[in-house]
């Protein structure tokens, strides 16, 4: 049996949990006062703060540092690299000190396993990061090479719900052929082939369906005009995209638990926006389904709304022509974590090398 300690630092929280193989022996966010992140100039500086409350609650709990088999904590804003469970190297700690691609939270993850795991000599992983990037060249092309495709999407979520399915039907992931749909805050859709992501439509600020906060696809000539016609800052447009797109900015929440509620109560706006968005989500599923070039084993529906039975209904109606649908909801990040550093330990599978 391993013991594994978790780490999943947020913007004002630290998630933490401990588990014993996958049984989860226990669970905390630890939330930080914004007073309290304000004394510290940058995210790195933030870590001994971060590790004394994790090391206090965990002591709490009775769990010694000397009791666990590895430390696992959430990825960050490396250099793109392909999906799989790292080994906290030297080179890595150092791309999450300096932010290799910006600074976010997620990188005192790695920083963190690190340092608690050397503590007594065990080994530090990270898991399947943001920036996994495992497109194909031609996923790439945009039309304007100054504007390369990029990968940035749910990638912990969507390796660990494929690999879950791999694991229950008896089979290997590397042999799936699989259209993976993440719905959240954001939306991903991804085409799962050999065990690599080749295709995903970019979740932040880029391509595909509307989200909850996103604006996904926008047409490009009238977003120009836009961020030409004087009316608005950089800052300001930017935000239109990201945090205050879609059910946003349509009906004023990005809870799609209310967006339900409101089409319940009559309200048709809120109808037809919740269909625009399944509309949308679908046409991302028919376009992976042909970069498989229809050879589709099955369709995962993932991420909180996936616990919606209007949503999953609607899909099952739209798409399931193309394969059948399995439901895995919501986001069980720390699982996710856990698995991956475990199937290093148990030899399932090779660390991979930064």
């Amino acid at each position: 049996m391993a013991k594994l300690l978790i780490i999943n630092p947020g913007s004002t929280s630290t998630k933490i949990g401990v588990f014993e193989d996958e049984e989860l022996l226990f669970e905390e966010t630890l939330r930080h006062t914004t007073e309290e992140i304000a004394q510290y100039a940058t995210i790195v500086d933030q870590k001994d703060f971060r590790k004394k409350i994790i090391m206090d609650f965990i002591a709490s709990k009775g769990v010694k540092v000397e009791e666990l088999a590895a430390v696992v904590g959430r990825g960050g804003m490396l250099k793109p690299i392909p999906g799989g469970t790292y080994p906290v190297s030297d080179d890595l700690l150092e791309d999450l000190k300096i932010g290799k691609q910006g600074q976010h939270a997620s990188n005192l993850g790695g920083i963190l396993a690190r340092e608690i795991a050397d503590s007594v000599n065990i080994p530090s992983f990270i898991v399947d990061p943001v920036v996994v990037d495992e497109l194909q060249p031609l996923a790439r092309y945009s039309g304007v090479p100054e504007l390369p495709r990029t990968s940035v999407f749910h990638a912990l979520n969507q390796k660990a719900v494929a690999k879950r399915y791999a694991k229950e039907i008896g089979r290997d992931y590397k042999d799936l052929n699989l259209i993976v749909v993440h719905m959240g805050g954001g939306v991903s859709v991804g085409a799962h082939k050999n065990g690599r992501i080749i295709d995903v439509f970019n979740a932040l600020d880029g391509d595909g369906a509307f989200s909850p906060e996103r604006a996904g696809a926008v047409p490009p000539g009238a977003l120009v005009k836009l961020c030409f016609s004087g009316k608005y800052d950089e800052k300001t447009i930017y935000k239109m995209l990201v945090g205050n797109g879609g059910f946003n900015a349509y009906l004023g929440t990005n809870d799609a638990r209310v967006v339900e509620e409101k089409i319940k109560e009559g309200d048709k706006k809120a109808e037809e926006v919740y269909n625009a968005f399944i509309y949308q989500i679908s046409k991302n599923i028919g376009a992976q389904a042909a970069v498989l070039e229809g050879k589709v084993d099955q369709i995962i529906l993932t991420g909180g709304i996936a616990y919606s039975k209007l949503v999953v209904a609607e899909f099952t109606r739209k798409v399931s022509w193309i394969a059948p649908l399995t439901v895995y909801p919501g986001e069980d990040e720390l699982l996710a974590l856990a698995q991956g550093g475990l199937r290093v330990l148990n030899g399932e599978e090779e660390a991979m090398k930064y």
